[in-house]
């Protein structure tokens, strides 16, 4: 068979249930044409159940789409009238009852209609994959993998591809190179093994805490202990079993404890009384109303597993914690692991026995400690998988504390500690990661030269930074491209980041450097201004410092836009305010699918001023057919709205939806730790182009009073229908006189400083009002928006 790594183009899904249905999207996400096929309904329209199943899709949240358009891209079908289309597709994704005879007798019907050159997968996540396909050929088989994608498939990374005895390697390695560049996901190689590597694994962990339930711990105290104080999710445990869905979690657990017979473990996975009688109550988690947790008005209750009653939040019995949330992560298990009282207890026994079952899964589940740490992080949202954990606790420590508990530990391990190799993962002094591989010794890890990090830069290498101040940096890629990195709390824009700027576009403009990248590391690009340096200066009566701020902000702007060599910023997670107006002038922009954008300055009490508002009346005109007022009223009213009402992007794709950022302007990356490679090498492709910075604008309509009316009118509107207060009305109208140009009489073209200059007026006069400053102490003292 053909052992090309093509691209996928076409796609068939089979089952269109809560996982086939988002899966069906993210493959249409990535620019796919899809159909999803589900069985015929009995009665009437026959493809009722597939298309109320893909209208359900369409209105969960968050959503499975990164934009409207997606869902064009998604075709429904039955398997009695649409089998055919099969043939049409490059990847077939089996996803439908996880009952065997079912899978298989599809998989015959599959044979018969596919594409010979098509791959064949199944998303099952507890049956043996090698027994799904092998009644088929030996070329179906040759061509036929398990691919266990995690739900939402969207949004978690983990994508494991479960290859057997006759999967064709290139097959494999097609699947894993569009899975980690076009789907976004993190590729690890899983055994045909019960549940293969995530799920084994946490599961286990998950149904490990039931026991300490029995031991007097409460549900909110295991979920402290096992939630963001350990890098594990908000969720933890407990409000993860919620959303997961408790007859889920039952259903999960008893299916491995019939599937591990051999399992030394395997009473572990045996459903507790407790999960039972709640599934029998139909308290079932999230899609009951109750399940864990119970939010009863605006109390959020939990369950006593004695009683069966929910009661509101009580006093933990497990000591001042709040000391240790302030170190690294790594620290913070090393401290854990050592304290004493119930807090100690916990976290010495649960972790020690999730470690230990970790290790005793090695080799039957995966031959790698990493590829454990890997699936467990990416699947289930830990920072740190249990063999990192390990070494943060430290191995001879806690091989300690297993014999303490007279847990058997492996062989492999043993000898390892004997060895004197006393850490599973360590770096070479070019910061190339080494992980322990048990009979190998350490191998340096796989790395994708295309997933690049801040921190992967710095460390490869002396000198690296070529300048810094003390919230920002100019940090050496290579290849004649320089990277600026803000280093401030949330990454605010505050007075050393804009001025760092300036120094970073002189810096690559005077030198032999081919262009600049803007990025860091954080989860957030940018969350906007930093408001607490406004608020300080404001209660000193330093006004003056203030407009100060705000033009050189304005100027920083267009110095990105204006700036003779390429500049590309490279964005993911919350980019807001003032972030939004700094990538607004890049030459190029790469945003990580999960890019979520907004210019939400009317949520504090101001406007956008940092060229915001300026830039998206210029492209209205822009965008719009004619110059005629008539056509791009319409485009400024829709700016309008997007301004007033703090939209903020669900996605990159629909931060060009929102205009906050342009077609031509933007490259999505899916995998979004290939964001900074895909700039860099913007960089570079519009520097060997010649790269000629866009004109100044000197031609920018504005409607003048004529165009407010319609303005205010929309305003009005959105204040009648309850989405906006009386003051977002108020702080609408004065975006509105911005926008037409302030005391513009009719219809002109004004050059772009005039616009900058009004919007910093604006700006600078909402200041002043108190609504404003309370909407901004708000954020300051709470971090949440106040709607005064």
């Amino acid at each position: 068979m053909s052992t090309n790594i093509s691209n996928f183009k076409t796609a068939a899904v089979l089952g269109a249930g809560v996982m086939g249905s988002q899966i069906a999207a993210h493959l249409a996400n990535a620019g796919l044409t899809v159909w999803l096929l589900d069985m015929p309904a009995n009665e009437g329209n026959k493809n009722a159940i597939v298309q109320q199943a893909f209208s359900k899709m369409l209105k969960m949240k968050p959503s499975p789409v990164v934009s409207d358009s997606v869902a064009g891209r998604i075709f429904t079908g039955n398997f009695d009238d649409d089998i055919q289309v099969l043939a049409k597709a490059d990847w077939i994704i089996e996803v439908i009852v996880e009952q065997m005879d079912a899978k298989k007798s599809l998989m015959a019907r599959v044979e018969e209609y596919a594409n010979p050159g098509a791959v064949i997968s199944s998303n099952t996540s507890g049956l043996p994959i090698n027994e799904i396909a092998a009644d088929c050929s030996e070329g179906f088989r040759k061509r036929f993998l398990g691919t266990h994608f995690f739900n939402p498939p969207r949004y978690l990374k983990l994508l494991e591809l479960i290859p057997t005895p006759d999967t064709d390697p290139a097959v494999t390695d097609r699947v894993a190179r569009f899975g980690r560049i076009h789907l976004g996901k993190g590729i690890v190689k899983a055994k045909d093994t019960p549940n293969f590597i995530a799920n084994r694994v946490g599961t286990y962990s998950m149904m490990l805490t039931f026991g300490f339930l029995q031991k007097g711990y409460s549900i909110e105290e295991i979920d402290l202990l096992t939630g963001p104080l350990t890098g594990r999710p908000k969720s933890a445990t407990f409000r993860t079993a919620d959303v997961v869905g408790l007859d889920t979690l039952t259903y999960v657990s008893k299916n491995l404890y019939k599937a591990i017979p051999d399992d030394p473990d395997r009473d572990v996975f045996r459903v507790p009384d407790l999960l039972l009688k709640l599934v029998e109550q139909k308290a079932l988690g999230a899609k009951t109303g109750r399940g864990f947790y119970f939010k009863d008005g605006k109390v959020i209750k939990s369950l006593n597993p004695g009683t069966f009653a929910y009661e509101p939040p009580k006093e933990m019995d497990l000591g001042d914690l709040s000391s240790i949330k302030k170190n690294s992560l790594s620290k913070r298990w090393e401290i854990l692991f050592g304290e004493e009282g119930r807090a100690g207890d916990f976290i010495r026994e649960h972790t020690t026995r999730m470690i230990a079952y970790a290790m005793n899964r090695i080799p039957e589940i995966s031959d790698y400690p990493r590829d454990v740490d890997l699936a467990i992080q990416w699947g289930f949202g830990w920072q740190m998988g249990p063999f990192a954990v390990c070494d943060a606790i430290g191995p001879v420590r806690f091989s300690q504390e297993a014999g303490k508990l007279g847990l058997e530990l492996p062989l492999w391990f043993r000898k390892m500690l004997a060895d004197g190799d006393y850490f599973f993962f360590k770096k070479k002094e070019n910061g190339a990661l080494m992980h322990y591989v048990p009979g190998s010794g350490y191998q340096q890890a796989e790395v994708h030269s295309d997933e690049i990090s801040l921190a992967s830069v710095k460390s490869s290498g002396k000198d690296k930074e070529v300048w810094s101040n003390p919230e920002a940096a100019l940090i050496d890629a290579g290849d004649g491209v320089l990277i600026y990195e803000f280093r401030s709390k949330a990454n605010t824009l505050g007075f050393n980041v804009i001025n760092g700027v300036f120094e970073a576009l002189e810096f690559v403009e005077k030198g032999d450097w081919r262009g600049l990248v803007i990025a860091n590391d954080g989860e957030n690009f940018s969350v906007g201004a930093n408001l607490g340096e406004l608020a300080q200066a404001g209660l000193a009566g330093q006004f003056d410092l203030i407009e100060k701020a705000v033009h050189n902000f304005q100027k920083a702007a267009l110095a990105i836009r204006y700036a003779q060599k390429p500049v590309v910023n490279a964005i993911r997670g919350r980019v807001l305010g003032g972030g939004v107006e700094l990538t607004m002038g890049a030459a190029s922009v790469v945003a990580s699918t999960e890019t979520y954008m907004g210019l939400v300055e009317l949520g504090v009490g101001l406007i956008p001023a940092g060229s915001g508002t300026m830039t998206m009346v210029a492209r209205a005109g822009e965008v719009a057919p004619t110059q005629h007022p008539s056509h791009i009223q319409p485009f400024l009213q829709k700016v309008f709205e997007t301004i007033a009402m703090a939209k903020v992007a669900t996605s990159g794709q629909q931060a060009i939806d929102l205009g906050y950022l342009t077609k031509e302007q933007t490259r999505i990356a899916m995998n979004d730790a290939r964001r900074i490679y895909i700039a860099k090498e913007e960089v570079i492709r519009l520097s060997n182009q010649s790269y000629i910075a866009p004109p100044v604008r000197h031609r920018v309509f504005v409607p003048g009073k004529p165009g407010f009316a319609p303005l205010q009118n929309a305003a009005w509107q959105m204040q009648q229908a309850g989405w906006i207060s009386e003051y977002d009305a108020y702080l609408a109208t004065r975006l509105a006189h911005v926008m037409c140009g302030g005391e513009l009489l009719g219809p002109e073209y004004v050059h772009e400083d005039y616009l900058i200059d009004l919007e910093r007026e604006v700006f600078l006069s909402l200041l002043g009002e108190e609504k404003t400053r309370a909407r901004i102490e708000s954020i300051l003292k709470t971090n949440k928006p106040l709607r005064n």
